[in-house]
């Protein structure tokens, strides 16, 4: 990537990313490349960043819909819905060593910031 001149990463959800969660985010510092990832979990692993869907509100969304059929709704009949609840992580630390400064407006409205 940085050959090509990316100026930043975005790591996508997916099972081998968040095994490699370690080793992604050292790569990322490693080469100076911000990374804004899916998954929280890469955040709690340096990662400087992640915007995620609310996992347990979609949970109990998923909920509603099991009672709705256990109560003899036709599944086809219910609308699909997508997540309506987000939550942004920012990891400081990462941001220092990166030499980025986070503008307070997004500090602000940041679910979590690990310092």
């Amino acid at each position: 990537m940085t050959k090509e001149g990316a100026g930043a990463v975005v790591v996508l959800v997916d099972v081998m990313f968040i095994e490699q969660r370690t080793r992604i985010a050292e790569l990322a510092a490693t080469r100076r490349l911000p990374a804004v990832y899916g998954q929280v979990d890469h955040v709690g692993a340096g990662g400087l960043m992640a915007y995620t869907p609310n996992f347990l509100d979609n949970y109990r969304r998923a909920a509603v819909y099991v009672d709705k059929i256990l109560r003899g709704a036709n599944p086809g009949d219910l609308p699909i819905e997508q997540a309506t609840k987000f939550e942004l992580l920012i990891n400081l630390k990462t941001a220092k060593a990166l030499g980025l400064t986070i503008p307070p407006s997004l500090l602000q409205r940041a679910d979590q910031v690990i310092e």
